[in-house]
């Protein structure tokens, strides 16, 4: 029978332990049981603060994401290239003095007047530029389709556009972050896809839909999705990017019910 492989979850902390100050979220992580955090934005705080939470909890940094303007970035915007090259520079310094090996870049949405192929080819010549840049680093950065219902106008409505773009740049410094959460809402059929992208997914996330709630509150078969990514022998992290149905620690309890 071959073995088991160990599947590896991640806290993300802009999500969870919420209940707590940010800071204090690292050693509530640790206790927890997880090993590696998450998060979008550690630019408020210093690197070197943000390092000793880290040590203190002897965590791992797993991803940050591009700084911006909104929660959903601007790297199609075309008259912010200058700002999306400035937030670049400044999310690898993070990621590379935190130990973080993905940055999420975030696609933002589509200004009102500007067409969409025009707003899309600002997004991939801005990727080319910043995959040049992770280019001579560990670290790869991701991009993640986001659904409309909850992102309306973002640049990515689907896996298979960000599969598209990660394919035309031909970058190794590029990959999917495949989220079960909004690939679910999106366009539905989560296995399939993540089996047909598979070669390009350098990052999984996961909530159950309808409510972003942790597994097993909704209506991903979860016991069925864990099980594909070990044939597929996924060895990277898994984020839980979801909002607790009520108590972080106590919602924690679904990692007990599926075989992770």
């Amino acid at each position: 029978m071959r073995e088991l492989i160990p599947l590896r979850l991640d806290a993300n902390l802009k999500w969870l332990f919420t209940e707590r100050p940010f800071l204090e979220r690292f050693d509530a992580a640790a206790a927890a049981g997880f090993a590696g955090v998450e998060y979008a934005n550690p630019y408020d705080f210093p690197l070197a603060q943000l390092r000793r939470c880290l040590a203190d909890a002897g965590l791992h940094q797993v991803l940050i994401n591009t700084p911006g303007p909104s929660t959903f970035g601007y790297a199609c915007v075309p008259d912010s290239v200058g700002e999306f090259r400035d937030g670049i520079s400044r999310s690898l310094e993070y990621a590379t003095g935190l130990g973080a090996t993905r940055i999420h870049v975030m696609g933002g949405l589509v200004p009102e007047g500007v067409r969409w192929d025009r707003a899309f080819a600002t997004y991939v010549t801005n990727l080319a530029w910043a995959a040049e840049q992770a280019a001579s680093t560990d670290v790869i950065l991701v991009l993640e389709a986001l659904n409309q219902g909850d992102a309306p106008g973002f640049v990515l409505e689907s896996v298979e556009q960000a599969a598209s773009v990660v394919e035309a740049i031909g970058s190794e410094s590029l990959g999917i972050l495949y989220d079960v959460y909004h690939a679910q809402v999106q366009q539905g059929d989560v296995i399939s896809r993540l089996r047909n992208l598979f070669q390009h997914v350098a990052h999984v996330q996961i909530a159950d839909p309808p409510s972003r709630t942790e597994p097993g509150t909704g209506e991903i078969g979860w016991d069925s999705f864990f099980a594909e990514l070990r044939t597929l022998r996924y060895d990277g992290w898994i984020g839980l990017e979801y909002r607790p149905a009520k108590e972080t620690v106590a919602g924690l309890a679904w990692r007990d019910a599926f075989t992770i």
